[in-house]
């Protein structure tokens, strides 16, 4: 018996303004696909020229049930958030926020800051019972990474073949920059049991035979042990991928929860001032919870379904 080709689908990204000064390419959730393993939304900014403008400026904001990861390839973001934590993030660094019940966070562009901005703002859900623990807030200055010809690998979370990150991951992913200075031809080892997925950041590439370009998502089902990935010439690519998340999730604002009554639950303590805490150092008003829907919230499946 033939054993079926893995699915793999083109998805591409959308412009989606974020606060005044800043429009973000969002890849995930998309209507084809809501999930990536644990990965459940996926921002693109820039590049971007912000010489004279403010570049990103997002006020206290609350998240509940997801990690927040920050990658940067130009530019800085200054974090600051309710437990204190205060950590400007630099290109190649890596910010990762656990908000567990619940943490608000702040996010701007220092006054004094470099020429460009381009980056990555992706989410993790979390699983029951991680979900459910206290927030906390991890930085890295360095992480695990492998240079072969043109070829250079950073794992920023989770693990890809010998390379392992050490940000606190909660599931079994991977999240992984690949940076080509040149033409090259690569085969990466991948393990069957994950779903994956890549994204272009710059450049263009041919993954399991299918052309990518900047801007776009390309999804690979589960059962590949290996990935060819080409480039004719400099590229940056993200790979994140993870075991398929089978916990049902109701996702709405920056809450990620199970049920609509979680979600309105969470929405009424943020607008109460509760649970959150207060983004110490920050200045700016906290972002207003928008109005609910006026239908009830329910669980989409990692395709996008309606459950």
């Amino acid at each position: 018996m033939t054993t079926p080709a893995a699915e793999s689908v083109l998805l591409p990204g959308h412009d989606v303004p974020l606060g005044r000064y800043t429009t973000v390419r969002r890849l995930l959730p998309h209507r084809e696909r809501r999930m990536v393993g644990a990965w459940c939304f996926v921002d693109h900014f820039g590049p971007d020229d912000v010489r004279g403008r403010p570049g990103m400026q997002v006020p206290p904001h609350p998240h509940t049930g997801l990690q927040t990861v920050t990658w940067l390839v130009d530019g800085v973001i200054e974090h600051r958030d309710s437990l204190g934590s205060h950590q400007v993030i630099a290109p190649g660094q890596l910010n990762l926020m656990t908000s567990g019940h619940g943490i608000a966070h702040s996010e701007f562009t220092p006054p004094d800051h470099p020429d460009a901005m381009h980056g990555l703002q992706l989410w993790v859900a979390l699983p029951e019972p991680a979900r459910h623990r206290p927030p906390a807030f991890e930085h890295f200055a360095e992480l695990p990474s492998v240079t072969e010809g043109p070829a250079t690998v950073t794992v920023v979370a989770g693990s890809l073949g010998a390379l392992r990150s050490p940000a606190t991951v909660h599931s079994p992913l991977v999240g992984a920059e690949i940076v080509y200075t040149g033409a090259a031809r690569q085969t990466l080892e991948l393990d069957p049991t994950f779903e994956y997925a890549v994204l272009v950041m710059s450049g263009a590439a041919v993954v399991d035979g299918s052309p990518v370009t900047a801007g776009s998502l390309l999804y690979l089902d589960t059962g590949r042990s290996e990935l060819d990935i080409s480039v004719l010439a400099a590229a940056r690519l993200f790979l994140i991928g993870g075991e398929p998340f089978e916990e049902p999730l109701v996702m709405w604002w920056n809450f990620v929860g199970r049920s609509h009554e979680e979600v309105v639950a969470a929405r009424e303590d943020w607008m109460a001032g509760r649970r959150f805490g207060a983004v110490r150092g920050c200045d700016a008003a906290p972002l207003p919870a928008p109005e609910l829907p006026t239908v009830r919230l329910k669980a989409r499946d990692r395709g996008g379904r309606t459950s």
